[in-house]
């Protein structure tokens, strides 16, 4: 993991529509995340530090488990599905439309996810790397499409966030 690419994701709390920054392993904003307050279902939009769109994340109103999309260029691209819950474990299904599945799991209480791909890891998410609450980092593997991943990473942490949220509330654990 030595040659990997590192980098940060910064969330804003109590910031309108979520919008935060990825930065790289120098402090360098790279990427923003624009999450678009007042719409239906929650949706966020991947910038480059231009504000050229990327990617597009939003999270599916109507499906049989917590399912996020992500489209590129205005055509569907990576569908994130969590599979169903395990004690203290997560797992999600990532659907490429060229044909390839990756996973991700991890656990819950620690927010630290490995993304595979044929069994081999393409990425780790980690919330041990930093003090700051709202602050995570992605680790990709060379090689690698970074925006595919970055944006995968927020699925998983938003479906993540919906679980802890949940466990919060009296009466719906």
């Amino acid at each position: 993991m030595q040659d990997w690419t590192r980098y940060q994701l910064k969330r804003q709390m109590f910031s309108i529509g979520e919008d935060f920054w990825i930065e790289n392993d120098q402090g360098q904003p790279i990427y923003k995340v624009d999450g678009k307050a007042l719409r239906i279902r929650e949706t966020f939009v991947l910038e480059d530090r231009n504000g050229a769109e990327l990617a597009t994340i939003q999270a599916k109103l109507l499906a049989f488990m917590p399912t996020m999309t992500i489209q590129r260029s205005g055509q569907p691209w990576v569908t994130v599905k969590k599979i169903p819950f395990t004690f203290f474990h997560q797992e999600f299904e990532i659907d490429v439309q060229d044909g390839r599945t990756l996973r991700a799991n991890g656990e819950i209480t620690n927010h630290e996810y490995q993304i595979l791909e044929a069994e081999q890891p393409v990425a780790t998410i980690s919330k041990q790397w930093f003090a700051l609450r709202e602050t995570y980092g992605i680790a990709i593997a060379p090689g690698q499409d970074e925006v595919l991943l970055l944006a995968t990473a927020v699925c998983v942490d938003e479906l993540s966030e919906e679980d802890r949220k949940r466990r919060r509330l009296p009466g719906l654990g």
